[in-house]
């Protein structure tokens, strides 16, 4: 145990839990299966969503917001899509509540609405008819709308930041006019996902499509990146989906062609979430506490002085008031933690447990001495250092910190990585050595359900720029062209 935090190694889901929990991120909240972001964790999500909101811009995206309640006629308009959301859905039947007489607050039977209304799961359905109003030439197109929302999909069994019934998100919906220019957008976006991960949350992933039995409601086909989280578990971490003109037929969003023909919209949508702060815990965290990458850590530095009298403090706090002003100029965020009512060894677990990257600490005889010491989250080791150029050397620490936590990442991925062509030992290593397993497959629903029941394991994805290779599928046998990628999954 280590600050009220249980060991992942005895077990990983309280281990989850408890970090986030004793970390001051979120914690649960009176409405079942919701959960409250606290400031800590809520200003991850804002450095998510700031590198996100700027990547999607700088690909020619703008941001706009459509409401969060849909009539329910509208899902009706679209088969496959409400049967994927149906049993997720959440309705508002009533527009009042009265006083019953006896102090008590109870639903005015009087003022039923006349169609219900659903909270949004997805927007998919409200935005497509908002665009047949939008669209009526090949000159309106392409439309590139990314919306920044919550949703509220009813869950069983909930997790923090994994799956609640209420999450934040963004939702990107896009109208092209060609099949080709979709299909295109569709791939750019995942392809920004992926860019994000890797580089900012430090999380090698897996770029892939989904199996038909796996794609989004609604979709031909749909894109995603997986990622492989520290129990051995897949974690899919975002998803990009080609629509075709499946909601276009479905609220008759039509448009004139360059050679004046009228033709249906083509259509994608894509998104993430908060589920994407359970992958930056769940991949690079330890027993002492969370492992944040520098690029989304809300804190990369923190200063604890260490003194007795107040003139030693006014010392140390005129160096690193010079010290914070370098660090901001170059982006860094530095936290001086100058309270008197915590001692240096609180706060250094304090820090170590929310993960803060960089950790300086500097007393009366390192002012003397013109040093810092240095200790860095991720390997746990100190050092002392000049004060001179100190900025600077925090500046390259911070980015060598950046890579050693994705190449961690990425070295259990790959020893967690296995080829299988048994199914006997396909089910033995999903006991004993979970990760991802690259076996053939059929390519028909009926075997990818029959190994989803009898293992629970799913089809991740089917990797892009997946090489061909003959083979046989793990479970019937039959003639296989290529490998995919199996695992057990959050």
């Amino acid at each position: 145990m280590s600050k009220g935090v249980i060991s992942k190694d005895e077990d990983y889901s309280q281990w989850f839990n408890d970090l986030i929990i004793k970390s001051d991120m979120a914690e649960y909240s009176p409405v079942r299966g919701c959960m409250i972001i606290k400031p800590y964790g809520y200003s991850i999500w804002e450095k998510i969503q700031a590198t996100l909101d700027k990547m999607f811009k700088d690909t020619g995206h703008v941001n706009a917001y459509f409401p969060l309640l849909i009539p329910k006629s509208f899902f009706s308009k679209e088969a496959s899509h409400v049967e994927g959301f149906a049993k997720e859905c959440a309705v508002v039947t009533h527009y009042r509540l009265k006083n019953d007489g006896d102090g008590n607050i109870i639903v005015d039977d009087e003022a039923k609405l006349e169609e219900e209304l659903i909270i949004r799961p997805t927007s998919e359905t409200i935005i497509w008819n908002t665009y047949r109003g939008w669209i009526q030439s090949y000159r309106d197109l392409p439309i590139l709308v990314n919306q920044w929302a919550n949703v509220m999909r009813w869950e069983m069994r909930t997790r923090l930041f994994l799956r609640t019934s209420e999450f934040l998100w963004q939702e990107g919906h896009t109208a092209h006019a060609t099949a080709e220019e979709a299909i295109a957008e569709t791939e750019q976006m995942l392809e920004v996902y992926a860019d994000f991960a890797e580089n900012f949350m430090a999380l090698p992933v897996v770029r892939g499509r989904k199996t038909p039995n796996e794609r989004f409601a609604g979709a031909l086909d749909t894109y995603c990146i997986e990622a492989l989280m520290q129990d051995g578990k897949a974690l899919q971490a975002g998803t990009s989906h080609f629509l075709g003109q499946n909601f276009a037929k479905a609220f008759d969003v039509k448009f004139t062609t360059k050679e004046n023909v009228q033709d249906y919209v083509w259509a994608t949508s894509w998104g993430v979430s908060t589920r994407l702060i359970g992958a930056l815990i769940m991949s690079h965290s330890d027993d002492a506490g969370l492992v944040l990458p520098p690029k989304l850590a809300p804190i990369q530095v923190v200063v604890v002085p260490i003194y007795k009298h107040d003139e030693e403090l006014a010392n140390i706090t005129g160096f690193v008031n010079t010290l914070k002003k370098e660090l901001q100029a170059k982006g860094i965020s530095i936290k001086f933690d100058n309270r008197d009512t915590h001692r240096p060894g609180a706060k250094f677990a304090e820090y170590e447990l929310k993960g803060v990257p960089l950790r300086v600490a500097i007393g009366s005889r390192d002012m003397q001495n013109g040093t810092v010491e240095l200790a860095r989250r991720d390997t746990k080791s100190k050092e002392t250092v000049a004060q001179e150029g100190l900025a600077s050397r925090i500046e390259a620490l911070l980015e060598e910190i950046q890579a050693n936590i994705y190449n961690k990442a990425a070295e259990f991925r790959e020893a967690n990585t296995t080829e299988v062509n048994d199914y006997e030992e396909f089910k033995r290593l999903l006991d004993e050595k979970p990760g991802f397993l690259s076996a053939h497959w059929d390519g028909t629903a009926e075997t990818e359900q029959k190994i989803k029941d009898e293992t629970k394991a799913t089809i991740r994805c089917i990797p892009l720029n997946n090489k061909q290779e003959k083979g046989k599928c793990i479970l019937t046998g039959k003639p296989s062209n290529q490998r995919v990628l199996f695992a057990r999954a959050y």
